[in-house]
């Protein structure tokens, strides 16, 4: 396959490498083998301080994590790791009986702080940052509420036409969140819905 493509939208697909307005391109060479499939996407948060600097990390050569794709806050997308060689984002990983998901996955990175705690009354992230109120999701569904940064229109816009173009290239059947497939982590959170275009089977 050279070019994949779908009406309507932004983004194409050439040799692998999404192409459109807003895709950057960063070289990943550590990654060489090939994926199966690829036939699911995994969705992940960086919890870093903003897209780039977090795609950069990725790619470092001694870093023993990556991604296909990071999608920043404004909708501008990094790609590290082309769609047929597989990217280390799901570690030890199991869902609906396989195991290493690496071998059959994309992994997409959105540039999201993720959970936040309550610190005299203002909301810090992991790495020290503080977040204003407009940006904080709050999940009451347990027996206390916790605190997420919250994904922007954009940015969630970005990932549906990503992963529409995607599921039509490489016949993905499920799209899910690093915690469905490794209780170890609780990325992408509550704030990210899973919408109906992301559940396919």
């Amino acid at each position: 396959m050279d070019s994949f493509s779908i009406s309507n939208s932004p983004f194409l697909i050439v040799k692998h490498r999404l192409v459109g307005e807003g895709v950057v391109q960063l070289e990943c060479p550590k990654n060489r083998r090939g994926v199966a499939g690829p036939d699911m996407i995994i969705l992940h948060y960086t919890a870093g301080r903003d897209a780039l600097s977090s795609a950069k990390f990725l790619a470092r050569s001694d870093v023993e994590a990556s991604a296909h794709l990071v999608i920043g806050r404004k909708g501008e997308v990094i790609q590290l790791v082309p769609f047929n060689i597989e990217a280390w984002h799901a570690g030890k990983s199991c869902y609906e009986g396989r195991n290493e998901l690496n071998h059959y996955s994309i992994g997409i990175e959105l540039d999201n702080l993720g959970q936040l705690r309550l610190e005299g009354g203002q909301f810090v992230a992991e790495c020290g940052r503080k977040v204003p109120v407009r940006e904080v999701y709050t999940e009451d569904s347990g027996n206390e509420s916790t605190y997420w940064h919250r994904y922007t229109d954009v940015q969630m816009r970005v990932l549906e036409e990503v992963c529409d173009l995607l599921t039509g290239c490489y016949q993905i059947r499920d799209i899910v969140g690093h915690s469905d497939v490794t209780s170890r982590k609780v990325d992408p959170g509550p704030a990210l819905q899973l919408c109906d275009w992301m559940k396919y089977y």
